[in-house]
C-alpha cells in the first residue's frame, strides 16, 4: 500500500514550490513527501505536524534528524517500541515495534506552519492509511493541528473531543485517541513539555493497550 502522496505530489502549489526550492539549495536532501514509519499492522500510530526542514525533509523518515526525534525515539526504545539505536539518519537501522509514526502534512511548510488548505488537502492520506491498519487501537496526535486532522480523518466533530495534553478519546470501535504537546525543541525549551510529561503520555497508552 502507498500511504501517502508521490515523489512529485502537486496537490499544494505552495508546498510544491517551497520543496524545489530547497532541492534547488539541497540536492543532497529528500526535498520530497515523507512516507510513514514502521509497520501497517502497528497497534499504535503516532501522529505529529510536518516534516521539519532539516529533519525528516533532510533524512527522509519522519521525526529523524531533529531534536524532536530526539525525544520521540528515546522515549520509544524506553517503553519497547522501538529497536536499535537512533541516530538521526534514515539507515541507522532502528526499527518500530507495534508502532507507525506519520505526519498530518507530508511535505516541510515554510517555518513549520502548513496552512489549512494543506492540512485538508493531505488529510486523505491520513484516513486511508489509519484504515489501513486491521490492529490499530492507539493514536496519539502530537500537538492540536495533528489532533484536529485525525478526527478530520475519521469523520469525527472537533466539537466533541477537545485538545487537551494527556487526554484520552474513546472514538469507538475499540480505538483510543490519545494527545500530547508536540515534543518540539520551542516546547521542551520554554517548559511546556517535560520528558517526565511526555512519558506519562507513553504509560498511559501502555496501559490502553494491554487492557484492548
Amino acid at each position: 500500500m502507498s500511504d501517502g502522496p508521490g515523489h512529485d505530489c502537486a496537490l499544494c502549489p505552495r508546498l510544491v514550490e517551497f520543496r524545489h526550492a530547497q532541492r534547488h539549495l539541497h540536492g543532497e536532501w529528500h526535498n520530497a513527501p515523507v512516507v510513514s514509519f514502521g509497520p501497517l499492522d502497528a497497534k499504535l500510530l503516532i501522529v505529529g505536524l510536518a516534516p521539519g526542514l532539516k529533519g525528516a525533509n533532510r533524512t527522509g523518515r519522519p521525526f529523524t534528524g531533529d531534536f524532536a526525534g530526539d525525544l520521540l525515539y528515546g522515549t520509544l526504545g524506553k517503553f519497547g517500541f522501538a529497536e536499535g539505536k537512533y541516530e538521526a539518519r534514515a539507515d541507522d537501522g532502528l526499527a518500530l515495534v507495534d508502532c507507525r509514526v506519520t505526519n498530518a502534512v507530508r511535505c516541510v511548510p515554510p517555518e513549520n506552519k502548513p496552512e489549512l488548505a494543506e492540512i485538508k488537502a493531505c488529510n486523505g492520506f491520513l484516513g486511508r492509511e489509519i484504515a489501513a491498519m486491521p490492529r490499530l487501537k492507539v493514536v496519539l496526535a502530537l500537538g492540536a493541528i495533528a489532533h484536529a486532522a485525525v478526527l478530520a480523518a475519521l469523520e469525527r466533530r472537533k466539537s466533541q473531543f477537545k485538545f487537551v495534553h494527556g487526554a484520552r478519546h474513546d472514538l469507538g470501535r475499540g480505538m483510543t485517541l490519545a494527545d500530547s504537546y508536540h515534543c518540539s525543541r520551542y516546547n521542551t525549551n520554554t517548559g511546556v513539555l517535560t520528558t517526565e510529561m511526555f512519558e506519562a503520555v507513553f504509560r498511559a497508552i501502555q496501559g490502553d493497550m494491554r487492557s484492548r
